[in-house]
């Protein structure tokens, strides 16, 4: 099965010199070790493909109405390799404009690049030269430098898993000065699918830690944590500032929505999802707990035999119906008697945030 990549940016530049000269800054190469070993073993195969190639257009790209949106050779990025019987490539252009290409359409661009000899080759339209050009460059964007926290969440975390159970890493990366400075910025989500891991760059995963999004809150409370360099170390020494009453809408918002869609499939479908309905429950469980002890307990082996029958189908819905009404009744109560605050400490995180990036902009003006 291919690696598959997502990258998740904000808005980029629409100048034609920009589409050339970011996207050679920004090579995608994900060095997740359990995936690192499988890419390196066909390395040799000079025509794979992987989601986060940088590869060029050997066509013209054409949009509706058959009109022309990038010319021949233009350099975008895969975002989705061909499964199956499927035969085509998603690439996405520095504007965001996606489209479809078959494998003989396309060319890898470092491939491209050595081709055509890299020795005077100049991008067009870039600034800072006479002539209104300036010779490439293409420094690689290693992912695994830029990490500052990894750990593993799921069951494995949680305490419910079994020896088949898959390994979900998630992680959070400082991107390098001058990719968060550019016009194209810095993805703010990798994802790869195929080795269940996702990575958050420090501004976002910042940002949905104040929102109290248990998947964020559970990584900084994960007790398998693979990965923590000084930084990451003081982020995790901060956590708790992250906790406050606002876990209780948040929590509930996401399993009230979960409830809806089990009552959904029961309405349409006649069955219940019976995963969607433990996860439910440990989320309540999880969430009451944060409000009486100012701390997220991932680990839920106290409750392993109940949630994993109800994972199983084995009870009842009645029965199980009727546990979440309590669970829900006790993370009212729990609401009532928490000392957490009302609201996040946004203070403590926004110089958190300012600071790791001087720290970044100090370390590139060192090297």
């Amino acid at each position: 099965m291919p690696v598959l990549y997502r990258a998740f940016r904000g808005k980029a530049g629409n100048c034609t010199w920009f589409s050339q000269h970011a996207l050679a800054k920004l090579l995608l190469v994900f060095n997740n070790p359990i995936a690192r070993s499988e890419r390196e073993n066909m390395s040799h195969e000079p025509d794979n493909i992987f989601a986060g190639t940088q590869v060029v257009s050997l066509v013209e790209v054409r949009g509706t109405n058959n009109s022309l949106v990038h010319p021949r050779g233009a350099v975008g990025v895969v975002t989705r390799t061909p499964t199956g019987d499927q035969n085509q490539f998603l690439v996405r252009f520095p504007d965001g404009f996606e489209a479809s290409f078959t494998r003989e359409k396309l060319e890898v661009l470092k491939h491209f690049k050595a081709r055509l000899g890299e020795v005077g080759r100049v991008t067009p339209c870039a600034p800072g030269s006479a002539d209104g050009s300036q010779a490439t460059a293409s420094p690689t964007f290693h992912l695994e430098s830029f990490i500052i926290y990894r750990c593993v969440i799921g069951s494995r975390a949680y305490g419910l898993d079994h020896d088949d159970s898959d390994t979900d890493q998630r992680g959070i990366y400082l991107a390098p000065a001058d990719l968060q400075w550019s016009l194209f910025g810095a993805p703010e989500q990798f994802e790869d699918n195929a080795t269940q891991s996702c990575y958050w760059e420090l501004q976002k995963f910042l940002t949905m830690a104040l929102k109290a999004n248990p998947n964020i809150l559970e990584c900084l409370y994960s007790p398998m944590v693979e990965k923590v360099t000084p930084l990451g170390a003081e982020l995790v020494a901060a956590r708790q500032g992250f906790l406050s009453q606002m876990i209780f809408q948040t929590y509930n918002g996401y399993a009230m929505s979960q409830f809806k869609k089990i009552e959904q499939d029961i309405r349409n479908h006649g069955e219940v999802r019976w995963k969607h309905a433990m996860h439910l429950l440990r989320l309540l469980l999880t969430g009451a707990a944060t409000l009486r002890d100012a701390c997220v307990p991932v680990r839920v082996e106290a409750h392993r035999d109940r949630l994993l029958a109800v994972k199983r189908g084995e009870l009842p819905w009645a029965e199980v119906d009727a546990w979440r009404k309590e669970l829900h009744r006790d993370f009212e109560r729990a609401l009532a008697e928490t000392k957490l605050p009302e609201r996040p400490d946004y203070e403590a995180t926004n110089r958190f945030l300012i600071k790791a990036r001087r720290e970044m902009a100090t370390a590139k003006e060192c090297s």
